[in-house]
């Protein structure tokens, strides 16, 4: 079984992150330049507060007729962040995504921020490892 580790090992454990402080322009201006959907929000110790995402802009700025230049990520953000573990399988992030009704996983080790995966990972591995399991039982029907 595919675990969170072997994802991030593939795809790499770059993680965008802003502390809570900042404002909403400057978290999508930055998640524009990087071409991601969602950042990891952070406070002053650098810990994961919560999760930012082009929804949260679109629902709780834009919709809400709010500033974009005034506004922090801490005041529109769910505080409730919902993370990963490395030893976690992609069948149990799946399952966590769509109790939780989440895209992105930040992924924390020993209490450190390692990484973040999204749904889209976690589709891509299963694909993988299913065209795999197909090929191998192409290759024994044939022997």
């Amino acid at each position: 079984m595919t675990t969170v580790r072997n994802l991030l090992d593939q795809k790499g454990h770059e993680v965008l992150t802003m502390n809570s402080g900042e404002t909403v322009y400057k978290a999508i201006r930055e998640m524009s330049e990087r071409n991601v959907g969602s950042m990891v929000v952070t406070d002053d110790e650098n810990k994961p507060v919560g999760l930012f995402t082009e929804r949260d802009y679109a629902r709780n700025v834009f919709l809400q007729g709010k500033s974009s230049t005034t506004t922090t990520i801490g005041d529109i953000i769910d505080q409730q962040v919902v993370c990963a573990r490395p030893e976690q399988t992609v069948e149990e992030c799946m399952a966590v995504m769509t109790d939780k009704r989440v895209r992105h996983l930040p992924v924390i080790d020993d209490g450190k921020l390692v990484g973040i995966i999204s749904i889209g990972d976690l589709v891509k591995s299963t694909i993988a490892d299913q065209q795999f399991t197909i090929e191998q039982l192409e290759l024994y029907i044939r022997s």
